[in-house]
């Protein structure tokens, strides 16, 4: 990575003044966004990460005169051209030939693996990591309130997969409780086999509707309904054969959805995997003391002394959500024994997984603190131009319909062999990058107009520059190598700003490793997709001499590389037309 070799060099130097060893300054040491870049260098080192106790105990003032200091005992050399200081800063700004000759050469030779093979990663352990996304219940179409635990459990299972961490994707199906005692119930009253054979899921979704608006109205319903799920629990074989037909038409539709989207799962668990579990992880409450009864028969368990009780079991003996979550838990620890455990879900259910956590605790699994829980915030306002209810399908058709229309009045259109499939990638691009933006925490408001535009921070803009850049390879060549390129041709300041943007990208890439948020690769992405316009724009290749040519097909070969690099850890696969 080309970034290593100038921390190296200047860490180097520092650790010489500083007396303090290379490898413990190296981080310290950061590449500078673009837009900095006029007034710091290439890269800056912050003195307060070396300054004795707690840099909170220094002004201001005082972290600017140990940065001049430091300044003035440093010595240009042949790496480094040129050092100032900045804010509690040193910056160093690298020889320029070298600087473009490095960060090309580096992203050439490292191909995918180009800001991974980078020291921020070579010495972190290889971890076992697994991670439990998506989780759709069953019997239900997939709802588009499921896209955004699809396709940020990916993105995380992705980059872990990137790094080198050996990865385990579940896919948890909600496939247990007593909404099946209501389906079941009611498919008896209301179902249909001729319409659950030609539409499974849409015939189930209308079954749940009219059975819950009957049961709100009948108690009869609902009874019917606990004795299913009683009788379902007891593995009786009718109720069993009719659950185990919604399972199965459910997966089968999902498997569909998830190549849409291009997801994949190396195990398909569920809920009802761990009825027969729970009553293990409810004996052992019992035998420890923290099991207690109401006077009906509740199950509750006290995870403190003066907090509210947590029910872990309903009053007939039935398991619960949680009952069967802390049975997968502590079934997936003796399986895959993972260094890390993630679940990713939205943040409404926050409360469940502390409660889940501390009970694993009380129980004595120290290995519960490998467990981690990513929660998101809800998307308003996503709907289909007739404002209906939403389900996955209809968005991602309805992304598609709206790049076709777009395409269709676009002058720049240009002809593809596969349209829809191209549509579809383009369509999906829209939705992760809109979705990545921000903080995975967060709300946001949905709108189509935003999403699928061609210029801005889009999706859209994204796919777009690459194809752009891939027609340009097509049009004029491409370049094997890049030792032979004349970098002198490579100083314009387009040139210079893709090369800087390059030189950041392991960084960014650990920033994500780090706190699992892909916004800051979305961030670095949409930066590199307009420097590469500005530059395609004033740096033309067609009618340039032969030398000066080359190199240009060299600098944007290597944007286009590490731009389809980042897409492909979003979830995004580049397209080469559009």
């Amino acid at each position: 990575m080309a970034a290593c070799r100038f921390r190296r060099s200047i860490a180097a130097q520092l650790s010489r003044v500083l007396e303090v060893p290379s490898e413990n300054l190296v981080k310290s040491i950061s590449a500078v966004p673009v837009s900095k870049k006029r007034q710091s260098g290439d890269f800056q080192f912050f003195v307060s990460s070396v300054l004795n106790a707690n840099s909170n105990n220094y002004s201001r003032s005082d972290i600017q005169l140990q940065t001049e200091r430091l300044a003035e005992k440093l010595k240009c050399d042949t790496v480094v051209k040129e050092i100032s200081t900045g804010e509690g800063t040193v910056n160093f700004t690298i020889d320029r030939e070298l600087l473009v000759k490095t960060v090309l050469q580096h992203v050439f030779e490292d191909g995918s693996q180009y800001g991974i093979r980078s020291e921020l990663f070579s010495k972190l352990p290889k971890r076992k990591i697994l991670v439990e996304f998506s989780s759709p219940n069953i019997a239900k179409k997939f709802h588009v309130g499921h896209l955004r635990s699809t396709i940020i459990g990916n993105f995380i299972a992705n980059l872990n997969e990137a790094i080198g961490h050996q990865v385990t994707r579940i896919n948890y199906l909600g496939d247990w409780g007593m909404q099946f005692g209501l389906l079941g119930a009611g498919f008896q009253w209301f179902g249909s086999e001729e319409k659950l054979k030609s539409n499974p899921l849409q015939h189930l979704f209308e079954v749940y509707v009219q059975v819950n608006k009957a049961s709100a109205e009948d108690e009869n319903i609902k009874k019917l309904a606990q004795d299913f799920f009683r009788k379902l629990e007891a593995r009786e074989e009718q109720e069993v054969s009719l659950w185990q037909h919604f399972r199965d038409v459910s997966i089968e539709e999902y498997v569909q959805i998830y190549k849409r989207l291009g997801v994949c799962f190396d195990e398909y668990s569920g809920e009802s995997f761990y009825q027969e579990k729970c009553q293990e992880v409810l004996k052992m409450l019992d035998r420890k003391g923290f099991l207690k009864k109401t006077e009906e028969g509740t199950g509750i368990v006290y995870l403190s002394e003066k907090g509210d009780p947590c029910t872990v079991m309903r009053s007939d003996g039935t398991s619960l959500y949680l009952t069967r979550d802390l049975a997968a838990a502590i079934d997936r620890m003796n399986k895959y024994n993972p260094d890390t455990m993630i679940y990713v879900t939205d943040k409404s259910q926050t409360p469940h997984f502390q409660q889940m956590f501390q009970i694993l605790k009380l129980l004595g699994y120290e290995w519960m603190e490998r467990c981690q829980h990513v929660p998101f915030g809800r998307v308003q306002g996503m709907k289909t131009r007739k404002g209906e209810v939403v389900f996955l399908e209809d968005v991602l058709d309805e992304a598609c319909s709206m790049v076709l229309e777009k395409r269709a009045s676009s002058k720049t259109t240009k002809e593809v062999d596969n349209t829809l499939e191209t549509i579809e990638r383009i369509g999906l691009a829209a939705l992760i990058i809109q979705d990545f933006r921000g903080l995975l925490s967060s709300d946001y408001q949905f709108s189509w107009e935003r999403v699928l535009q061609s210029r801005g921070d889009t999706g859209v803009f994204i796919q777009y520059t690459h194809a752009r850049l891939h027609s340009l390879e097509e049009v004029c060549g491409t370049v094997s190598q890049v030792s032979h390129i004349n970098t002198t041709f490579l100083q314009d300041p387009q040139a210079i700003s893709l090369i800087q943007h390059l030189l950041r990208y392991d960084e960014v890439l650990y920033q994500s490793s780090q706190d699992l948020q892909p916004k800051h690769i979305v961030s670095y992405l949409l930066t590199l997709s307009h420097l590469a316009a500005a530059a395609h724009k004033m740096l033309p290749v067609k009618g340039s001499v032969p030398e000066l040519a080359e190199a240009r097909i060299c600098l944007f070969q290597a944007v286009r590389s590490v731009l389809a690099n980042g897409m492909k850890l979003l979830g995004i696969t580049p397209v080469n037309k559009m």
